[in-house]
């Protein structure tokens, strides 16, 4: 096979040509809120040569503990005279502008630099920050040192400086235990700034060797199929550059672990270029449903998904099934899976006395103990009539069709009733069983309207100017096209829709796509900015269904403080990151 020679655009940032600047700090103590800097170190590295070093005493303004004066040597008198942070820390930030940070434990030191820069009202520079600790974890072994300890990796790269717990010999001897990782990462393929930001010890030589099934592919939106050597479709992703992209399952920390296990069979990566990325969302799910593809995880099973019916008979019941029929019966859903349209089932459950047997009844059966319970008017044995029932097969049949309201005043008097019993945690599942039936009603009123509707042509504008068109037809993607800036839209708008896929009716209840591709189609109608060009056929949403019920659901049972309720925050927490990172 033949190499293929790419440019240093598309590999990166030769390591050679990085600027580094490793640093260390001493402290009095572990807190970057409440201890000061006593000392910073750092040393400029490019290309394996030193450019500069950087060494300071700092005035902490506060006297330094016994013990840390013993571990680093540095004591009051030492510092007396020394400047203060606020004039140490601008002069670092001079010394390192425009490198990449490096240090061992690099938490440790950022975290009191960026606490200094705070305290003194010093702008802290965006710098990437490397930490040698996490690089060593994943390259150095048990067998060659004892632990990744600063001490240790400098005895097995063979520092010239013995670090000591002062910053400047602790920063040099970092500096060969940073040239002794890069020489390991170099043997395995890791060339790149942008490859050793990425770096990880599961990404095996081999998957870094297939680098060149991505040199083909175009920096251009869209979908990507990767393929073993008989064609078989191992994956599909998408992407905004489907070339950037690929080139990280070769290069990057991939957490997920079959991902090599894919790598190492792809023979070839087909591109699929979009014009959008709407365009390329639906695509990329209906080529996972077309080839379900053994390494992917999502969207695999469009089509299996469940249902759940107010079925058509003397006296109604629910029921769980896998299609939805033009039956005159009533349902909701679509629903993932059959657990959660379970759920659903027992949401009604709890705030309509429906019957919960299967079997058609006489009205001379036995009663059961849902009976007994006041859950159920007991039509089995004749001491509901049918009227009667039908009236509590109405309820049901409203918040099936979209009046979610009355159902919701029934579920506020249930919980009400549990929580005077103090019956808290049942009140809670109660609770959260009806929010999986109001998503299940609110899916299918949202849904319902879209597919009933022959053709929606909607716009949204580009940020450089022009304009997004996507046409629409039955709750299906049918087509897309962009309008450059300063063209006449309409003219677009025309074309497209004489281009556009035709869409037959479906059948009553289903959509004529998966049903996720509907639903990614509404999530784009309803974002900031769409425009509704034309629209054949009748799209709404009743005001007091479904979806107004779950918006007000959904809070109260994301709370994980509150056992029953409507109206509460939900938490969030930032994302955690790791590794190669901006430090700003």
């Amino acid at each position: 096979m033949q190499a293929i020679q790419s440019t240093f655009d598309d590999l990166g940032t030769p390591l050679a040509e990085v600027t580094f600047v490793v640093v260390d700090l001493e402290s009095t103590g572990g807190s970057p809120a409440q201890c000061g800097i006593t000392e910073i170190g750092a040393v400029k590295v490019r290309g394996g040569e030193v450019l500069g070093e950087f060494q300071t005493l700092v005035n902490p303004a506060e006297p330094i503990p016994a013990f840390i004066s013993v571990l680093t040597g540095i004591t009051d008198a030492m510092v007396a005279d020394a400047p203060r942070i606020d004039s140490a820390l601008p002069a670092f930030l001079e010394f390192a502008s425009g490198s990449v940070l490096v240090a061992h434990n690099a938490g440790f030191d950022i975290s009191f630099l960026k606490a200094a820069a705070s305290r003194t009202g010093t702008p802290w520079p965006g710098f990437d920050v490397l930490d040698t600790l996490q690089l060593a974890r994943q390259l150095v072994v048990r067998d060659e040192a004892p632990n990744h300890k600063l001490g240790s990796l400098a005895v097995l790269f063979g520092a010239r400086t013995t670090p000591d717990h002062r910053a400047l010999h602790d920063a040099r001897a970092t500096v060969d235990v940073l040239h002794g990782l890069i020489e390991r990462v170099g043997n395995l393929g890791v060339h790149t700034l942008e490859e050793l930001a990425s770096y990880s010890s599961r990404v095996t030589p081999a998957q870094r060797r297939k680098r060149f099934l991505a040199d083909p592919l175009p920096h251009a939106p869209g979908v990507y199929l990767f393929k073993d050597g008989t064609g078989r479709v191992l994956y599909v992703g998408t992407s905004r550059d489907i070339r950037a992209r690929v080139r990280t399952y070769f290069t990057a920390s991939e957490q997920r672990s079959r991902m090599a296990e894919m790598v190492r069979l792809a023979h070839v990566v087909h591109p699929v270029v979009c014009q959008t990325a709407l365009e390329a969302q639906v695509r990329e799910l209906r080529l996972i449903d077309e080839h379900r593809p053994r390494f992917n995880r999502r969207s695999k099973d469009g089509h299996r998904v469940m249902w759940v019916k107010l079925t058509r008979e003397r006296f109604p019941r629910l029921s769980i099934v896998r299609q939805v029929k033009d039956d005159g019966a009533h349902y909701i859903g679509p629903f993932r899976s059959r657990v959660t349209a379970q759920a659903a089932v027992d949401a009604v459950h709890e705030v309509v006395p429906l019957r919960q047997c299967t079997q058609r009844l006489s009205g001379h059966e036995s009663a059961c103990a849902l009976a007994d319970m006041g859950r159920c008017g007991a039509p089995c044995t004749g001491a509901q009539s049918e009227g009667d029932y039908a009236s509590v097969a109405a309820d049901c049949a409203e918040i099936f069709a979209g009046n979610a309201r009355p159902g919701a005043e029934l579920l506020r008097a249930r919980l009400e009733e549990l929580a005077s019993q103090e019956r808290f945690e049942d009140a809670a599942r109660v609770r959260d069983r009806f929010l999986h039936l109001v998503r299940g009603a609110a899916r299918a009123q949202r849904l319902a309207p879209l597919v009933r509707t022959r053709e929606v042509v909607a716009a949204r504008a580009q940020d450089g100017g022009g304009w997004e068109l996507v046409t629409i037809r039955h709750g299906r993607f049918a087509g897309t096209a962009l309008s450059p800036r300063g063209a006449d839209p309409m003219v677009h708008v025309r074309t497209l829709q004489a281009t556009a896929e035709e869409v037959a009716p479906p059948a009553p209840g289903l959509p004529a796509a998966l049903t996720e591709e509907t639903e990614i189609l509404l999530r784009w109608l309803e974002s900031p900015g769409v425009r509704i060009v034309e629209l054949d056929g009748s799209w709404t949403c009743p005001v007091g269904g479904a979806g107004s019920v779950r918006h007000e659901l959904e809070p109260a049972v994301a709370s994980a403080h509150e056992a029953v309720g409507f109206d509460h925050d939900v938490p969030t927490e930032r994302p955690r990151r790791h590794g190669l990172r901006r430090a700003g």
